[in-house]
């Protein structure tokens, strides 16, 4: 298969095949080489293709304390007070700078996660 951009969903379909059959294919060798050239391709073609949203701030940090067994409780000390982590939790109020750089430093979610809309996910 010669390599190229992929534009159609039977090139992306041929791609992924072929990209199959080199899967056991050695680091620096020619199908260790068409075979990350080809990754890079349908990579690239699902990002146009299928582009994923970036959570809401509230989910970003739901799916957080999920990950880490949290109870909003545990969030007090970084937004302030139960009232508080209660309003931000069900999108009644929105994150100001200093809660967020609490976030980011307490529960390490990306800071661009937390700037963006509630509720638009």
């Amino acid at each position: 298969m010669k390599a190229r951009i992929i534009k159609t969903k039977a090139e992306y379909e041929a791609a992924l095949a072929r990209i199959e059959k080199l899967m056991d294919a050695a680091p620096n060798t020619a199908q260790g080489d068409e075979l990350e050239l080809l990754s890079l391709l349908v990579h690239d073609y699902e990002e146009k293709k299928f582009p994923i949203d970036k959570p809401d701030p509230v989910a970003a940090i739901r799916f957080r304390m999920e990950q880490q067994g949290l109870a909003p409780r545990d969030l007090v000390p970084l937004l302030g007070s139960r009232s508080r982590v209660s309003e931000v939790l069900s999108g009644r109020r929105s994150l100001s700078l200093k809660m967020i750089r609490a976030l980011v430093a307490g529960l390490r979610i990306p800071a661009e996660l937390l700037l963006g809309e509630p509720g638009r996910a």
